[in-house]
Protein backbone atom coordinates (compact mmCIF):
# COMPACT_ATOMS: atom_id res chain seq x y z
CA UNK A 1 0.00 0.00 0.00
CA UNK A 2 1.46 3.43 -0.69
CA UNK A 3 3.99 5.55 1.64
CA UNK A 4 5.75 8.87 0.39
CA UNK A 5 9.11 7.19 1.81
CA UNK A 6 10.61 10.42 0.73
CA UNK A 7 8.14 12.54 3.20
CA UNK A 8 10.10 14.34 6.01
CA UNK A 9 8.33 17.79 6.67
CA UNK A 10 7.54 18.16 9.92
CA UNK A 11 8.19 21.62 11.32
CA UNK A 12 4.30 23.13 10.96
CA UNK A 13 2.98 23.73 14.61
CA UNK A 14 -0.60 24.20 14.29
CA UNK A 15 -3.41 22.05 12.37
CA UNK A 16 -4.70 24.27 10.12
CA UNK A 17 -1.72 26.72 9.55
CA UNK A 18 0.80 23.65 10.44
CA UNK A 19 -0.58 21.04 7.93
CA UNK A 20 -0.91 23.71 5.17
CA UNK A 21 3.15 24.69 5.36
CA UNK A 22 4.60 20.70 5.16
CA UNK A 23 1.88 19.93 2.56
CA UNK A 24 3.39 22.76 0.68
CA UNK A 25 6.64 22.65 1.58
CA UNK A 26 6.72 18.62 0.57
CA UNK A 27 5.14 19.89 -2.87
CA UNK A 28 8.34 22.05 -2.85
CA UNK A 29 6.05 25.15 -3.11
CA UNK A 30 8.87 28.26 -2.80
CA UNK A 31 7.60 31.68 -1.29
CA UNK A 32 8.45 34.86 -3.54
CA UNK A 33 9.80 36.97 -1.28
CA UNK A 34 12.14 34.45 0.46
CA UNK A 35 12.38 31.98 -1.93
CA UNK A 36 12.24 29.08 0.82
CA UNK A 37 9.23 27.43 1.79
CA UNK A 38 6.04 29.39 2.83
CA UNK A 39 6.23 29.61 6.83
CA UNK A 40 3.88 29.15 9.11
CA UNK A 41 3.67 32.53 10.68
CA UNK A 42 3.15 33.88 7.10
CA UNK A 43 0.53 31.45 6.70
CA UNK A 44 -1.23 32.27 10.18
CA UNK A 45 -1.27 35.89 9.57
CA UNK A 46 -2.58 36.01 5.99
CA UNK A 47 -5.52 33.40 8.10
CA UNK A 48 -6.09 35.95 10.24
CA UNK A 49 -3.20 36.40 13.07
CA UNK A 50 -3.08 36.82 16.53
CA UNK A 51 -6.24 37.29 18.82
CA UNK A 52 -7.53 37.52 22.45
CA UNK A 53 -10.84 35.80 22.79
CA UNK A 54 -12.11 34.51 26.29
CA UNK A 55 -15.20 32.19 26.82
CA UNK A 56 -15.82 30.34 29.77
CA UNK A 57 -17.82 26.87 29.30
CA UNK A 58 -19.73 24.74 31.99
CA UNK A 59 -21.01 21.38 30.63
CA UNK A 60 -22.69 18.90 33.05
CA UNK A 61 -20.52 16.38 34.10
CA UNK A 62 -17.29 17.89 33.37
CA UNK A 63 -15.49 20.73 34.92
CA UNK A 64 -15.52 23.76 33.67
CA UNK A 65 -13.17 25.52 30.99
CA UNK A 66 -11.80 29.36 30.99
CA UNK A 67 -11.16 29.43 27.37
CA UNK A 68 -8.27 31.63 25.77
CA UNK A 69 -8.01 32.03 22.06
CA UNK A 70 -4.77 32.97 21.02
CA UNK A 71 -5.42 32.90 17.04
CA UNK A 72 -8.47 33.73 14.44
CA UNK A 73 -10.82 31.00 14.90
CA UNK A 74 -13.43 32.21 11.86
CA UNK A 75 -12.84 29.75 9.26
CA UNK A 76 -9.36 30.50 9.26
CA UNK A 77 -8.04 27.49 6.74
CA UNK A 78 -10.78 28.74 4.32
CA UNK A 79 -10.05 32.07 4.71
CA UNK A 80 -5.83 31.05 4.07
CA UNK A 81 -6.36 29.20 1.24
CA UNK A 82 -8.83 31.71 -0.63
CA UNK A 83 -6.37 34.34 -0.04
CA UNK A 84 -3.42 32.81 -1.26
CA UNK A 85 -5.24 31.55 -4.66
CA UNK A 86 -4.96 27.89 -3.76
CA UNK A 87 -7.13 25.76 -5.52
CA UNK A 88 -8.57 23.54 -3.34
CA UNK A 89 -9.51 19.31 -4.83
CA UNK A 90 -11.64 18.14 -1.95
CA UNK A 91 -13.09 14.86 -1.87
CA UNK A 92 -15.71 13.67 0.73
CA UNK A 93 -17.44 10.52 0.95
CA UNK A 94 -20.09 9.21 3.50
CA UNK A 95 -19.00 5.32 2.74
CA UNK A 96 -15.54 4.12 4.84
CA UNK A 97 -14.81 1.94 1.72
CA UNK A 98 -14.70 5.03 -0.32
CA UNK A 99 -13.29 7.08 1.76
CA UNK A 100 -10.10 4.64 2.13
CA UNK A 101 -9.79 4.51 -1.76
CA UNK A 102 -9.89 8.32 -2.43
CA UNK A 103 -7.22 8.84 0.02
CA UNK A 104 -4.95 5.57 -1.13
CA UNK A 105 -5.45 7.13 -4.76
CA UNK A 106 -4.08 10.33 -3.59
CA UNK A 107 -1.38 8.64 -2.35
CA UNK A 108 -0.39 6.26 -5.19
CA UNK A 109 -0.80 9.74 -7.06
CA UNK A 110 2.62 10.97 -5.13
CA UNK A 111 0.87 13.48 -3.27
CA UNK A 112 0.44 13.67 0.99
CA UNK A 113 -3.46 13.78 1.75
CA UNK A 114 -4.82 16.85 4.21
CA UNK A 115 -7.31 14.52 5.88
CA UNK A 116 -9.78 15.94 9.10
CA UNK A 117 -9.66 13.85 12.30
CA UNK A 118 -11.09 14.15 15.50
CA UNK A 119 -7.57 15.13 17.03
CA UNK A 120 -8.13 13.92 20.68
CA UNK A 121 -9.03 10.24 19.65
CA UNK A 122 -5.65 9.79 17.94
CA UNK A 123 -3.78 7.68 20.19
CA UNK A 124 -0.03 9.41 20.12
CA UNK A 125 -0.84 12.21 21.57
CA UNK A 126 -2.27 11.83 25.52
CA UNK A 127 -4.39 14.13 27.54
CA UNK A 128 -5.10 14.34 31.07
CA UNK A 129 -9.36 14.49 30.29
CA UNK A 130 -12.15 13.91 28.16
CA UNK A 131 -13.45 16.43 25.76
CA UNK A 132 -17.35 17.43 25.62
CA UNK A 133 -16.99 17.72 21.95
CA UNK A 134 -14.96 16.52 18.52
CA UNK A 135 -11.98 18.76 17.80
CA UNK A 136 -12.32 17.94 14.12
CA UNK A 137 -8.69 19.31 13.05
CA UNK A 138 -6.48 18.96 9.62
CA UNK A 139 -3.13 16.33 9.51
CA UNK A 140 -1.80 15.11 6.97
CA UNK A 141 -1.42 11.77 5.68
CA UNK A 142 1.57 10.76 4.21
CA UNK A 143 1.00 6.61 4.06
CA UNK A 144 -1.14 4.07 4.23
CA UNK A 145 -0.52 0.37 4.84
CA UNK A 146 -3.03 -2.11 5.27
CA UNK A 147 -1.74 -4.92 5.56
CA UNK A 148 0.24 -3.83 8.03
CA UNK A 149 -2.57 -2.22 9.56
CA UNK A 150 -0.52 1.34 10.01
CA UNK A 151 -0.64 4.80 8.93
CA UNK A 152 1.73 7.30 9.11
CA UNK A 153 1.29 10.89 9.81
CA UNK A 154 2.24 14.49 10.02
CA UNK A 155 0.10 16.65 12.83
CA UNK A 156 2.47 18.47 14.91
CA UNK A 157 5.30 16.88 16.35
CA UNK A 158 8.53 16.89 14.61
CA UNK A 159 8.42 13.56 13.55
CA UNK A 160 6.52 11.01 11.83
CA UNK A 161 3.51 9.67 14.21
CA UNK A 162 1.06 6.31 13.43
CA UNK A 163 -2.17 4.92 14.05
CA UNK A 164 -3.63 2.41 13.28
CA UNK A 165 -6.33 2.30 9.43
CA UNK A 166 -9.40 1.59 12.30
CA UNK A 167 -8.66 4.24 14.51
CA UNK A 168 -7.92 7.04 11.74
CA UNK A 169 -11.46 5.45 9.79
CA UNK A 170 -12.73 6.49 13.46
CA UNK A 171 -11.07 9.75 13.75
CA UNK A 172 -12.18 10.76 10.68
CA UNK A 173 -15.88 9.60 10.82
CA UNK A 174 -16.73 11.86 13.68
CA UNK A 175 -18.69 14.73 12.67
CA UNK A 176 -20.44 14.52 9.67
CA UNK A 177 -19.45 18.06 8.34
CA UNK A 178 -15.91 16.90 7.64
CA UNK A 179 -16.62 13.20 7.59
CA UNK A 180 -14.03 11.27 5.57
CA UNK A 181 -13.14 14.76 3.62
CA UNK A 182 -9.42 14.79 2.42
CA UNK A 183 -7.67 18.01 0.21
CA UNK A 184 -5.10 18.31 -1.97
CA UNK A 185 -3.86 21.75 -3.14
CA UNK A 186 -2.62 23.41 -6.13
CA UNK A 187 -0.16 25.87 -5.68
CA UNK A 188 -0.62 29.40 -4.27
CA UNK A 189 -0.73 32.27 -7.21
CA UNK A 190 1.92 34.72 -5.64
CA UNK A 191 0.55 37.42 -7.49
CA UNK A 192 -2.56 37.40 -4.52
CA UNK A 193 0.68 37.70 -1.62
CA UNK A 194 0.77 41.02 -1.16
CA UNK A 195 -3.11 41.08 -0.58
CA UNK A 196 -3.44 38.24 0.96
CA UNK A 197 -0.50 39.91 3.81
CA UNK A 198 -2.65 43.46 4.06
CA UNK A 199 -6.00 41.58 4.65
CA UNK A 200 -4.32 39.12 7.16
CA UNK A 201 -3.08 42.44 9.23
CA UNK A 202 -6.47 44.03 8.92
CA UNK A 203 -8.74 41.02 10.24
CA UNK A 204 -6.02 41.20 13.28
CA UNK A 205 -6.70 45.13 14.04
CA UNK A 206 -10.40 44.67 13.51
CA UNK A 207 -10.97 41.41 16.13
CA UNK A 208 -8.45 43.32 18.54
CA UNK A 209 -10.74 46.87 18.21
CA UNK A 210 -14.14 46.25 16.62
CA UNK A 211 -16.73 43.63 17.22
CA UNK A 212 -16.83 40.23 15.80
CA UNK A 213 -17.99 38.65 13.18
CA UNK A 214 -20.00 36.79 15.75
CA UNK A 215 -20.43 36.53 19.65
CA UNK A 216 -20.33 39.70 21.95
CA UNK A 217 -17.91 42.29 21.93
CA UNK A 218 -16.19 41.74 25.22
CA UNK A 219 -14.97 38.16 24.19
CA UNK A 220 -12.71 39.24 21.49
CA UNK A 221 -9.72 41.88 21.56
CA UNK A 222 -9.06 44.57 24.40
CA UNK A 223 -12.53 44.37 25.38
CA UNK A 224 -11.67 40.68 26.16
CA UNK A 225 -8.08 41.40 28.42
CA UNK A 226 -11.07 43.95 30.22
CA UNK A 227 -13.78 41.08 30.61
CA UNK A 228 -11.56 38.65 31.96
CA UNK A 229 -10.34 40.80 34.75
CA UNK A 230 -13.91 41.94 35.72
CA UNK A 231 -14.47 38.53 36.12
CA UNK A 232 -11.81 37.73 38.22
CA UNK A 233 -12.06 40.68 40.32
CA UNK A 234 -15.45 41.69 40.27
CA UNK A 235 -17.77 38.28 41.74
CA UNK A 236 -21.24 39.70 41.69
CA UNK A 237 -21.17 39.88 37.70
CA UNK A 238 -22.23 37.76 35.29
CA UNK A 239 -19.95 35.17 34.83
CA UNK A 240 -17.48 35.91 37.49
CA UNK A 241 -14.73 33.31 38.45
CA UNK A 242 -16.08 33.73 42.04
CA UNK A 243 -19.69 31.85 40.43
CA UNK A 244 -18.11 30.00 37.47
CA UNK A 245 -14.73 28.93 39.20
CA UNK A 246 -14.98 29.06 43.09
CA UNK A 247 -12.26 27.99 45.25
CA UNK A 248 -11.69 24.51 45.13
CA UNK A 249 -11.97 21.66 42.34
CA UNK A 250 -13.49 24.56 39.33
CA UNK A 251 -11.11 27.56 40.25
CA UNK A 252 -8.06 24.86 39.80
CA UNK A 253 -9.66 23.51 36.31
CA UNK A 254 -10.08 27.33 35.15
CA UNK A 255 -6.72 28.44 35.85
CA UNK A 256 -4.94 24.96 34.18
CA UNK A 257 -7.49 24.99 30.90
CA UNK A 258 -6.14 29.01 30.66
CA UNK A 259 -2.55 27.85 30.74
CA UNK A 260 -3.26 25.03 28.53
CA UNK A 261 -4.68 27.44 26.05
CA UNK A 262 -1.80 30.04 25.94
CA UNK A 263 1.00 27.58 26.77
CA UNK A 264 0.72 24.12 25.21
CA UNK A 265 -2.70 23.29 23.38
CA UNK A 266 -1.57 23.67 19.63
CA UNK A 267 1.03 25.73 20.06
CA UNK A 268 4.91 26.11 21.08
CA UNK A 269 5.91 29.51 23.19
CA UNK A 270 3.33 31.60 24.52
CA UNK A 271 -0.08 32.92 23.28
CA UNK A 272 1.61 32.62 19.74
CA UNK A 273 2.74 35.92 20.13
CA UNK A 274 6.09 35.32 18.80
CA UNK A 275 4.95 33.50 16.07
CA UNK A 276 2.90 36.91 14.85
CA UNK A 277 6.56 38.74 15.11
CA UNK A 278 7.56 36.75 12.95
CA UNK A 279 4.95 37.36 10.10
CA UNK A 280 4.80 41.30 11.06
CA UNK A 281 8.78 40.71 9.86
CA UNK A 282 8.08 38.95 7.02
CA UNK A 283 5.23 41.17 6.10
CA UNK A 284 7.43 44.48 6.71
CA UNK A 285 9.69 42.79 3.63
CA UNK A 286 6.45 42.04 1.56
CA UNK A 287 4.74 45.03 1.89
CA UNK A 288 8.07 47.41 2.37
CA UNK A 289 5.92 49.22 5.45
CA UNK A 290 9.24 49.13 8.14
CA UNK A 291 6.85 49.78 10.97
CA UNK A 292 5.66 46.15 11.14
CA UNK A 293 8.67 45.10 12.33
CA UNK A 294 7.95 47.86 15.75
CA UNK A 295 4.72 46.20 16.11
CA UNK A 296 6.68 42.58 16.01
CA UNK A 297 9.04 43.93 18.84
CA UNK A 298 5.90 44.69 20.54
CA UNK A 299 4.35 41.17 20.31
CA UNK A 300 7.70 39.45 21.69
CA UNK A 301 7.68 41.79 24.92
CA UNK A 302 3.46 40.53 24.89
CA UNK A 303 4.98 36.83 24.35
CA UNK A 304 7.02 37.79 28.06
CA UNK A 305 4.16 38.73 29.47
CA UNK A 306 1.93 35.85 28.60
CA UNK A 307 4.94 34.11 30.11
CA UNK A 308 4.82 35.66 32.98
CA UNK A 309 0.60 34.93 33.14
CA UNK A 310 1.56 31.42 33.03
CA UNK A 311 3.76 31.69 36.15
CA UNK A 312 1.01 33.60 37.85
CA UNK A 313 -1.12 30.90 36.94
CA UNK A 314 0.16 27.72 38.15
CA UNK A 315 3.27 29.24 40.37
CA UNK A 316 6.35 27.43 42.29
CA UNK A 317 4.64 28.70 45.29
CA UNK A 318 2.15 26.32 45.41
CA UNK A 319 4.29 23.37 44.74
CA UNK A 320 1.26 20.75 43.84
CA UNK A 321 -0.18 23.71 41.06
CA UNK A 322 4.18 24.23 39.82
CA UNK A 323 3.92 20.64 39.60
CA UNK A 324 0.98 20.19 37.46
CA UNK A 325 2.69 22.83 34.82
CA UNK A 326 5.75 21.04 35.01
CA UNK A 327 3.60 17.94 33.75
CA UNK A 328 2.02 19.95 31.12
CA UNK A 329 5.14 21.23 29.81
CA UNK A 330 6.68 17.82 29.60
CA UNK A 331 4.08 16.60 28.08
CA UNK A 332 3.74 19.26 25.18
CA UNK A 333 8.05 18.68 25.00
CA UNK A 334 7.76 15.03 24.60
CA UNK A 335 5.53 15.02 22.09
CA UNK A 336 6.77 17.85 19.48
CA UNK A 337 9.99 15.85 19.71
CA UNK A 338 9.14 12.24 20.12
CA UNK A 339 5.75 11.84 19.00
CA UNK A 340 4.24 8.60 20.15
CA UNK A 341 7.77 7.19 21.18
CA UNK A 342 6.89 8.39 24.86
CA UNK A 343 3.34 7.44 25.08
CA UNK A 344 3.52 6.07 28.78
CA UNK A 345 5.17 8.27 30.37
CA UNK A 346 2.91 10.89 28.32
CA UNK A 347 0.14 8.56 30.03
CA UNK A 348 1.52 8.66 33.46
CA UNK A 349 2.02 12.37 33.26
CA UNK A 350 -1.75 12.43 32.36
CA UNK A 351 -2.66 10.11 35.25
CA UNK A 352 -1.05 12.45 37.36
CA UNK A 353 -2.63 15.59 36.14
CA UNK A 354 -5.99 14.16 36.87
CA UNK A 355 -5.35 13.34 40.20
CA UNK A 356 -3.95 16.72 40.99
CA UNK A 357 -7.98 17.70 40.12
CA UNK A 358 -9.13 15.61 42.34
CA UNK A 359 -6.88 16.52 45.23
CA UNK A 360 -8.35 19.95 44.55
CA UNK A 361 -11.30 18.52 45.68
CA UNK A 362 -10.26 18.23 49.48
CA UNK A 363 -7.21 19.76 49.78
CA UNK A 364 -7.02 23.10 48.10
CA UNK A 365 -4.00 24.88 48.65
CA UNK A 366 -5.35 28.78 49.18
CA UNK A 367 -8.03 30.37 51.71
CA UNK A 368 -10.67 32.27 51.10
CA UNK A 369 -8.23 35.26 51.65
CA UNK A 370 -5.79 34.35 49.12
CA UNK A 371 -8.35 33.32 46.87
CA UNK A 372 -8.90 37.22 46.27
CA UNK A 373 -6.02 38.44 46.73
CA UNK A 374 -4.36 35.59 43.81
CA UNK A 375 -7.56 36.25 41.15
CA UNK A 376 -6.18 40.14 41.74
CA UNK A 377 -2.68 39.18 40.45
CA UNK A 378 -4.06 37.53 37.50
CA UNK A 379 -6.24 40.66 36.52
CA UNK A 380 -3.41 42.65 37.03
CA UNK A 381 -1.05 40.78 34.18
CA UNK A 382 -4.28 40.02 32.14
CA UNK A 383 -4.31 43.82 32.15
CA UNK A 384 -0.45 44.16 31.59
CA UNK A 385 -0.51 41.94 28.33
CA UNK A 386 -3.50 44.25 26.93
CA UNK A 387 -0.96 47.52 27.55
CA UNK A 388 1.39 45.78 25.85
CA UNK A 389 -0.45 44.86 23.14
CA UNK A 390 -2.38 48.49 22.32
CA UNK A 391 0.84 50.13 21.06
CA UNK A 392 1.80 46.97 18.69
CA UNK A 393 -2.15 47.05 17.47
CA UNK A 394 -1.66 50.84 16.74
CA UNK A 395 1.62 50.87 15.02
CA UNK A 396 0.21 47.95 12.74
CA UNK A 397 -2.94 50.31 12.30
CA UNK A 398 -0.37 53.32 11.70
CA UNK A 399 1.25 51.46 9.14
CA UNK A 400 -1.11 49.59 7.09
CA UNK A 401 -3.01 53.24 6.91
CA UNK A 402 0.17 55.15 5.68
Amino acid sequence: MPTLNDYNQFDGLHWETGSVRNYYDYCGVKAPHTGGPYTEALLMGISGGAVMGYFPFSYQGIDPHARILTRNTFDPMETMLQRIGAVQNARQTGSADKAVRNLVDVLQGGSPAIAWVDAMQLPYDPQPYEFEIAHMMPVVVFGFDEEADQVAIADRARVPLSTTTGQLAAARAQVKKVRNRILTLEPPDHDNLQEAVELGIWDCIKLYTEKPPKGARHNFGFAAYERLADTLRKPKIRGSWDKDFPRGRKMYAGLESVFSDTHTFGKEGFAERDMYADFLDEAADILQKPALREAGEHFRVSARAWEELGLILLPDEVPVWAEARGLMLTNQHLFLEEGGEKLERGRANCARLIEIRREMETDFPLSDEEVVAFRERIAEQVLRIRDTEAPAVATMKEAMEI
